[in-house]
């Protein structure tokens, strides 16, 4: 499944009406003025609406790097990541040599009350077929997709036979957690990809599970995670703060100050606590850690945080589209604002991370330098930062040495998708893979890494023995991730999301700095 996020908070439809100036200023008036000049005189018919979407674009653009407009077509798929749910069959694909496959079904969705499976091939959707060059996402979402209580019919290729189901579309939730177990006898792991509707309600169940498993310390992992709603990331925050703490507050140029506060009904207001965050951790997930970090509550293990501090309100417009405007900055409980600078424009603000990389902060905490004028002291003392994302405690640098020239292409031509998927397909039956524990311990006798050389081969994919015999250290670490990284997708294809990140936790340098620090 296509999952587009992006890095923000907001705060959902605007109940009150906008604030507009009771006179238009001079910019205002001369931007209609020139709408109808060209409308009067242009000498061809002038495409009005596109127009019209240019120039909100260009405005919002001269903003900011996070108000957008978003157009009213676009709106339902734009809303529904943070939402928490959609209208469909409940299954997530992947479209490997031009045919769908089922990569998840949804518990208690409607595909899967009817039977549809993991490695399900769709051959037909209400007749239409649904395999060739022609099949992309869109037609997918198109067909799948649609209003609850209507059906669809589609046609399942499974183990060389052909089944016809018919589904009724339901409303479809989507998880905030993707995946969560203990680490070991006493660390329970929780991966939260978003901040949507559904989180904390989603994170006081995976905690309820795990504290009856053992937890008693626990790993929160937000890297890569975007963000999301304000009072969803105020919600996440309380779970861990006592009462009064302050969680963040925001402030704008018409937004006076509002403060939220923990209620003391967080269910890990106690027990041991670390956060892995990444540079693509944002917004929401840089409330939730830049409260953690401020009130000493855990300890922020990873890379720095993506900088975003600015506040979104959505303000929808007549023809259904929306405005999600810029309203206000938001704070940390010590009053950092992490917002990093955009004076230079929408296109070097978006080349950021790759300045990162290109000076060596990435893979090296020494290449970070804050303005003294950016220093804060948490409520015990200790110093942090504000001005450009949030500094974690303990630095866990980003894995170069993985990416060899052989995994680069072998990735490069979808072959860790792809061969993975079909290796399980065809294996589903075979009872050395009934079970995860199972599958662990026949795994070497798959012979797997030969059949994905083979694989590669066969795509063109050839190594460079000399380069590789240069750099004999970095081919043996390339070596060892993509065994694993091929070893935990053929887990996921098989049994689920899950079993990939009990896999790549071998190789999870963050995940395993915050194991060590709380045995």
């Amino acid at each position: 499944m296509v999952v587009v996020a992006a890095a923000f908070v907001w705060q959902g439809a605007v109940a009150q009406k906008p604030v507009v100036p009771d006179t238009a200023t001079m910019g205002e008036r001369r931007v209609e003025e020139v709408m109808r000049l060209i409308d009067g005189n242009y000498t061809d018919q002038p495409d009005m609406d596109k127009m019209s979407t240019e120039a909100i674009n260009a405005m919002l653009k001269a903003l900011d790097p996070h108000s957008v407009y978003i157009a009213a077509k676009d709106v339902e798929r734009a809303n529904e990541g943070l939402q928490g749910n959609f209208e469909g069959i409940g299954i997530s694909f992947q479209i490997v040599s031009d045919t769908i496959v089922v990569q998840s079904v949804i518990d208690g969705g409607p595909s899967e009350k009817v039977g549809i499976a993991i490695g399900d091939k769709l051959l037909r959707i209400d007749g239409v077929a649904a395999t060739g060059d022609s099949i992309d996402n869109a037609f997918v979402f198109k067909r799948l997709r649609g209003k609850k209580g209507t059906k669809v019919e589609v046609d399942i290729l499974r183990q060389g036979n052909i089944y016809n189901f018919h589904i009724v579309r339901d409303k479809i939730p989507i998880y905030s957690i993707d995946t969560y177990f203990m680490a070991n006898d006493t660390v329970g792991y929780i991966r939260l990809i978003r901040f949507a509707r559904t989180s904390a309600y989603e994170f006081e169940k995976a905690v309820r599970s795990l504290k009856k498993q053992g937890m008693r310390a626990m790993i929160l992992d937000l890297r890569g995670n975007t963000g999301g709603y304000l009072d969803i990331a105020c919600a996440m925050a309380n779970e861990f703060l006592e009462r009064g703490q302050l969680m963040v507050y925001q402030e704008g140029r018409r937004t006076p100050r509002q403060d939220f506060r923990a209620n003391g009904r967080g269910v890990w207001k106690t027990g041991k606590l670390v956060v892995l965050v990444d540079e693509g951790s944002a917004s929401a997930s840089e409330i939730v850690s830049g409260a953690v970090q401020d009130w000493d509550r855990g300890v922020l293990v990873g890379r720095r945080t993506y900088g975003k501090g600015l506040v979104q309100r959505m303000f929808p417009l007549q023809d259904g589209g929306q405005v999600r405007l810029t309203t206000a900055r938001y704070y940390t409980p010590t009053g950092r604002c992490i917002q990093r600078p955009y004076a230079d424009g929408v296109d070097a603000y978006r080349q950021d991370i790759n300045e990162r990389f290109r000076h060596g902060e990435l893979v090296n905490a020494d290449s970070i330098h804050f303005d003294d004028s950016l220093k804060y002291t948490t409520f015990h003392g200790r110093t942090v930062y504000g001005g450009g994302g949030v500094m974690p405690d303990v630095f866990v640098p980003l894995d170069t040495m993985r990416l060899s020239d052989y995994y680069i292409s072998i990735r490069g031509k979808g072959l860790l998708n792809s061969f993975p998927m079909q290796w399980a397909d065809r294996h589903r039956g075979n009872d050395k893979v009934k079970t995860f524990d199972l599958f662990l311990e026949h795994y070497d006798t798959f012979g797997l890494d030969s059949l994905l050389a083979a694989a590669a081969l066969e795509k063109g994919v050839v190594r460079d023995n000399e380069k590789e015999a240069a750099d004999p250290a970095r081919t043996a670490h390339s070596d060892r991730y993509l065994r694993l990284m091929l070893k935990a997708q053929v887990a996921k294809d098989l049994f689920g999301t899950e079993y990939y990140y009990k896999v790549m936790k071998e190789v999870d340098d963050g995940y395993q700095r915050a194991l060590e620090m709380l045995h």
